[in-house]
C-alpha cells in the first residue's frame, strides 16, 4: 500500500498539479468505435433508431486513485425528417474523488444525402462541465500543506461541432468536441509561498473512421483508427480490427501507438441489446508494475429496433 501511494502522489502532481500543466487530454476508450458520440456530436441519429448507451472504465486497476469514467448517451432520428439529436453525459474521476469533472451536453445533428448509400451529418453540441477539486485530499498521498482553496462545481460552458460521412460499410468522421480552451484555475497572484500552476483545458481533435469487408461465410472484418490531437500533448493513434460472426458475436484486438495493446469482444445479446467488453495492457514502463493490472470497459447499449425498425447495417457502427 505504502508504493502504491507514494507511486500516485508524483502521477497526481505531474498530471493535474504540477507548476504549469498546459494541457488536459479527454478521456480516452478503447471501443471508440461504440461510443462515437462521445466525441462527434454529428454522430448523433445516424443509427436509425432510439440508441441509449452507457460505458465504465476503470483505468490502471489495482493502482490507488487511478482514473474511471463513466459516460451515458442518448441518441434518435426525429422521424420524418434530417435532424438527429441526442443527450451525453461523461464523468471522470482521479484520485478518489480528488478531481471530478462532469460533462453535460446536448447534442443536434443535420443529415444529407449524398449518393445513393452514402450520408453526410453536421453536428452541434452546447452544454458544459462541472469540475471538483479537493486539494485537501492529497494529503492522503503527501505530507507537504497545499495552501490552495478547494474548488466546487466550478461551471464552465463549451460547445462542439463535427461531421460524419457513412455507407453501409464505411464511416469517418472529423469532429472537436470542446472548443471553448478553459482556464480552471489559477492562483500565480498569490503569495510566492504559495503553489503556482494553471489547468487549462485545450481544444482535441478528433478523426475517426472504418470500414467493414464482408468476408463470407455470414463473417465481416472492420479495421477501425481513431487519432485524437491536442496542443502540448503526445498525438494519440488507435488501431482495431475487429470479426464479426452471425451479426451477433465480435472480437479482435487493438493498439494504441506506444500505449497499449487491448483485447475486444462483443455479443449481441438480442435485436435490442448489445454488451462490450475490453482489456488494455499497457505497453510502457507503468504497464510492467506489480500493481497495474490493466484497464477494463464495459459497454452496454439498448435500441428500440421493433419501434423505428430502421437498425442500421452491419452494427459494427
Amino acid at each position: 500500500m505504502i508504493i502504491k501511494k507514494s507511486f500516485l502522489a508524483p502521477l497526481l502532481l505531474v498530471f493535474i498539479f504540477l507548476e504549469s500543466v498546459s494541457a488536459q487530454q479527454d478521456a480516452q476508450y478503447t471501443q471508440y468505435m461504440f461510443n462515437t458520440m462521445s466525441v462527434n456530436p454529428a454522430y448523433a441519429g445516424s443509427r436509425g433508431q432510439l440508441s441509449i448507451a452507457a460505458l465504465y472504465r476503470s483505468q490502471w486497476v489495482g493502482l490507488d486513485g487511478a482514473p474511471k469514467s463513466q459516460t451515458l448517451n442518448l441518441h434518435s432520428p426525429i422521424r420524418n425528417s434530417q435532424l438527429g439529436y441526442g443527450i451525453s453525459v461523461v464523468n471522470d474521476e482521479i484520485g478518489d474523488g480528488v478531481v471530478q469533472e462532469t460533462y453535460f451536453d446536448a447534442v443536434l445533428s443535420y443529415t444529407i444525402d449524398v449518393s445513393l448509400e452514402g450520408k453526410l451529418s453536421f453536428g452541434l453540441k452546447a452544454g458544459g462541465n462541472l469540475l471538483n477539486l479537493d486539494f485537501q485530499g492529497l494529503r492522503n498521498f503527501d505530507v507537504e500543506p497545499i495552501n490552495v482553496d478547494n474548488i466546487e462545481n466550478k461551471f464552465s460552458p463549451n460547445v462542439g461541432v463535427g461531421i460524419y460521412y457513412h455507407t453501409n460499410s464505411f464511416y469517418a468522421g472529423l469532429s472537436a468536441p470542446n472548443l471553448l480552451q478553459t482556464d480552471h484555475f489559477d492562483n500565480e497572484q498569490r503569495d510566492a509561498n504559495s503553489v503556482q500552476f494553471l489547468s487549462k483545458e485545450r481544444i482535441n481533435f478528433y478523426l475517426i473512421t472504418g470500414y467493414v469487408f464482408d468476408i463470407g461465410g455470414n463473417t465481416k472484418f472492420k479495421p477501425a483508427l481513431l487519432t485524437k490531437v491536442v496542443g502540448g500533448a503526445p498525438l494519440q493513434i488507435d488501431f482495431s480490427g475487429s470479426f464479426l460472426f452471425n451479426d451477433k458475436f465480435s472480437f479482435g484486438a487493438a493498439y494504441r501507438w506506444d500505449a497499449a495493446v487491448s483485447a475486444l469482444f462483443g455479443f449481441q445479446i438480442s435485436e435490442q441489446l448489445m454488451l462490450g467488453l475490453a482489456y488494455d495492457r499497457e505497453t510502457t514502463d507503468l504497464g510492467g508494475t506489480q500493481f497495474n493490472d490493466g484497464s477494463f470497459e464495459v459497454f452496454l447499449r439498448f435500441e428500440l429496433v421493433k419501434s423505428f425498425k430502421q437498425l442500421v447495417s452491419p452494427r459494427f457502427f
